[in-house]
């Protein structure tokens, strides 16, 4: 796994993990690397220090938010969670049916492609970008 710092077009900067520097790259190239402030797909790499720790403490509990504002991420992931139905990548169809009444209201989330979700919102379909990917793997 590798850390890179990362800066979208609008000079939003945060940090995400990868495999290795190769997944990065393939990412991108999908277009499934985007901003986690703003969803913008113009991500680059950014600038980053070289972490080297000068002693022998334990690493970091990665399963654990640090800071308040990943404490408030992680609280509202899990609201979104047990609050809504996953739809994974139907998400767009699901939104669309959901708003024609062709299938009950209720509460959704999943993922969908940028263009997917312009369409929706350009239709007038209510919907939010979250601040998180999702971890559930494709069966």
């Amino acid at each position: 796994m590798i850390q890179f710092s990362l800066k979208c077009d609008r000079d939003h900067q945060f940090d995400s993990w990868f495999q290795s520097a190769g997944a990065f790259d393939t990412l991108k190239a999908q277009g499934l690397v985007t901003c986690a402030v703003c969803g913008s797909e113009a991500v680059e790499k950014a600038v980053m220090a070289p972490r080297v720790s000068t002693t022998r403490s334990s690493p970091a509990n990665l399963s654990q938010p640090a800071s308040p504002a990943e404490q408030a991420l992680a609280e509202l992931r899990r609201k979104i969670e047990t609050g809504s139905d996953y739809v994974g990548n139907r998400f767009a169809e699901e939104a669309r049916r959901i708003h024609e009444g062709e299938a009950d209201a209720r509460s959704i989330h999943g993922e969908a492609r940028l263009d997917d979700a312009r369409k929706l919102i350009d239709d007038g379909i209510p919907v939010v970008p979250l601040p998180f990917m999702s971890n559930r793997k494709a069966n």
